[in-house]
């Protein structure tokens, strides 16, 4: 290592540590305007031009608000529309109605599992919150309950889609290493499947009720009201069948679901394969669901469509501040991968002499944590192990490919856009976004590097 791969090192870690204190002490600072700070200073301590400090951050604000923004958006319109028609009420209620309080975390998980097949993390989180806001409102009025309703009922969801996100194709981070170490989709797919329950479970509902007697944690009541209706005011007169309003929650789920199907069995130039790669597009799947629930749920059923206008416009404000502020995350990310901060990295990991399934966990979850991007983790790693891939014939590639995706869940923080909608979404401090994402993620991906290892011990799988 140079002296200069030091240096940056220090200077992603101290940034971290800024960032930190400007948002959790006495200055008590916009997570917004500190992400920008510290993205600023991190670009005149590695010495960037000024010019390249602001492309960065503009670059880094602009491709996260692409990619995640108006999906977000999007999400909040959908969920306003189900939550009015009284939808997710109706589902909180039986699920509620048919689960005992101490199996609901294990309902959830399953939900999440299903929706987490076909969607990215942070678009899964976006569907799953009227539902998880609807059962965690109900149920935090029962006298008996304990703590935070919200991290009993949400942290199962975000273990179930962090798992999914990462470990299983057709999810980008898996396909990616796949495609690079130039093994198969349906081996990886088999043992993502397997090492994704009991990752889930144990960062989802054993964890969640460890952690929810412990905290109060408690969304904004206006993100609370958007997702959630009184069940006797949302159904009103002619309500909509459980059915359709499932069928609506899930279509960008079930349209996501198709691509992927498609992206296994059709050749990549196939006319099919375009048209299903668009649909299932998650900013085209999620517009296609809320045009699909404003017509089904109120146009047919005679509502007012003024009302819906307004309803819709509504939607935008209380997720306004989360999106700025995940485009600052965003931005943060931008500057460490310009940086250079996952080349230290690289460098660092040449120091040591580790197996290569932990080696690969060990390099993406260090790119991963450094950087903010779990992309640029399997991207990295991936790309460092490829030739040993091909050199190595007793080397079980698709583990390996595994072991990668795991590496990259590992301690999602403030750099990474996901953390930030966690807390922001939940109303969390920093501490307490910790506890959970951070934490969840961790458990999720470290007891996905031990299913790797297992796998590789028992001679069916190695």
């Amino acid at each position: 290592m140079s002296s200069f791969d030091i240096q940056l090192l220090v200077t992603a870690l101290v940034s971290v540590l800024v960032l930190v204190a400007l948002i959790v002490s006495r200055i008590r600072m916009h997570p917004l305007l500190a992400l920008l700070i510290v993205s600023i200073g991190v670009g005149i301590a590695t010495g960037m031009a000024p010019t390249d400090i602001v492309k960065n951050l503009t670059d880094g604000a602009g491709k996260t608000l692409g990619a995640v923004g108006v999906v977000i958006a999007l999400g909040a319109m959908l969920g306003k529309i189900l939550a009015d028609s009284g939808t997710t009420e109706r589902l909180a209620s039986a699920i509620l109605r048919h689960t005992p309080d101490r199996m609901i975390p294990w309902a959830m998980t399953l939900v999440a599992f299903v929706v987490g097949i076909p969607m990215f993390f942070e678009v899964g989180l976006v569907v799953m919150l009227p539902l998880i806001f609807s059962v965690a409102r109900k149920l935090e009025s029962r006298e008996h309950f304990k703590g935070s309703a919200y991290v009993y009922v949400g942290v199962p969801v975000i273990a179930a889609l962090a798992a999914m996100h990462g470990m299983v194709p057709p999810h980008p981070g898996p396909l990616t290493a796949i495609a690079t170490l130039k093994t198969t989709v349906g081996p990886t797919m088999i043992y993502g499947f397997i090492a994704a329950l009991p990752a889930m479970i144990l960062g989802g509902p054993l964890y969640g009720a460890f952690l929810a007697p412990r905290m109060t944690t408690r969304p904004d009541q206006a993100l609370i009201d958007q997702f959630t209706t009184a069940e006797e005011k949302a159904a009103g007169h002619n309500p909509p069948g459980v059915g359709l309003g499932v069928l609506a929650a899930l279509l960008p789920a079930l349209l996501m679901l198709v691509h992927a199907v498609a992206e296994m069995v059709l050749p990549k130039t196939s006319s099919l394969m375009h048209v299903a790669a668009f649909l299932g597009n998650p900013l085209v799947a999620m517009l296609l669901g809320v045009l699909f629930a404003a017509i089904t749920l109120v146009y047919m059923r005679g509502n007012n469509a003024e009302k819906l206008r307004e309803s819709l416009g509504q939607s935008l404000k209380p997720v306004a501040g989360i999106m700025l502020i995940i485009a600052g995350g965003g931005a943060f990310q931008q500057v460490l991968t310009s940086a250079k901060v996952g080349d230290a990295i690289v460098h660092l990991t040449h120091q040591f002499a580790f197996p290569p399934l932990i080696l690969g966990w060990l390099i993406a979850m260090l790119l991963s944590v450094s950087t903010g991007s779990a992309t640029v983790g399997i991207v990295g790693a991936a790309g460092l192990l490829a030739p040993l891939a091909g050199t190595d014939p007793s080397l079980n590639l698709p583990l390996l490919a595994l072991s990668i995706g795991c590496g990259s869940l590992f301690f999602n923080y403030a750099n990474h856009a996901g953390f930030w909608m966690v807390k922001e979404s939940f109303g969390m401090t920093m501490g307490e976004a910790t506890k959970t994402i951070s934490v969840v993620q961790s458990i999720v991906s470290v007891v996905g590097l031990l299913m790797v290892l297992l796998f590789n011990m028992l001679p069916a799988f190695g």
